[in-house]
């Protein structure tokens, strides 16, 4: 949100929505590091005084969440080319309902909390500030519990969402296992994205899906979500891609209650 005007994205993602007949459930965030320096300001957009660029992003995210919902904002032209209703005009095109079904990438804790006072869905990827040293399933479990507090606490009517991302793959014939049988991402992986940011990177999961079974049985922020999000390595091929999540479907899922 760094990169995006907030009132051209309210038209983009309205429009979306209603050719998907209402199906879009779009994710949005600050953004990863970037490969340049202050890369917003070649698209025309700086922090305002006192801010950062993850306040910018969040300021711009407010202003989005407000504007779909679709209350007039705008003064009509007392003589415009063709009829307006009556009051103040909003974006179009509109779509009822996109509001419940904005999710935002956090990757803190202090985020998290800020997702769930704005009433967005909560995504939490492979990937989060290291804020206590732990694994990355107990970090995030925690990072789920002080969303939803902070949910509540803001009144919100409806049940939030919850999802988290996980790179899982179930050894179920030689080409699984000559990909990924000497997996050397089976632990957490702890370092710098930037010279003030400390992470945790997620493990990866791979073994045949018995073992499968009892190792993601242990996650914690799985077990806390309610959506599971599987990271794919797309350069493999659509065919194999397509493999790798029918074997979690049928040899994995149905152990551990998924659906």
């Amino acid at each position: 949100m760094r990169y995006e005007n907030p009132l051209y994205m309210a038209e983009d993602a309205g429009a979306a929505d209603l050719i998907s007949d209402g199906r879009l459930q779009l994710g949005i965030s600050r953004g990863s590091p970037e490969q340049v320096i202050e890369g917003y300001k070649y698209f025309g957009y700086s922090p305002r005084e006192g801010e950062d660029d993850a306040a910018m992003a969040r300021r711009n995210t407010e202003v989005f969440l407000e504007v779909i919902q679709g209350k007039g904002f705008a003064t009509p032209n007392p003589r415009p080319m063709f009829p307006n209703p009556p009051g103040l005009l909003r974006v179009e095109p509109y779509s009822e309902g996109l509001r419940d079904r904005i999710w935002w990438g956090a990757g803190s804790d202090a985020t998290a909390v800020w997702t769930g006072k704005m009433g967005m869905n909560l995504m939490s990827s492979t990937l989060k500030f290291d804020e206590t040293g732990e694994p990355l399933h107990i970090q995030q479990r925690k990072q789920i519990e002080a969303f939803r507090e902070a949910w509540i606490e803001a009144g919100h009517q409806r049940e939030p969402r919850v999802s988290v991302s996980r790179s899982i793959f179930a050894i179920t014939n030689d080409l699984d296992r000559s990909y990924f049988g000497l997996d050397r991402n089976s632990t957490d992986q702890f370092g710098n994205i930037d010279e003030n940011t400390r992470a945790v990177f997620g493990r990866s999961y791979a073994a045949e899906p018995d073992e499968l079974i009892r190792e993601l049985a242990k996650d914690e922020a799985i077990a806390a979500s309610d959506s599971l999000l599987l990271t794919i390595p797309n350069q493999l091929g659509v065919d194999y891609c397509a493999h790798v999540m029918e074997a979690i479907l049928t040899e994995v899922a149905p152990a551990l209650g998924w659906r």
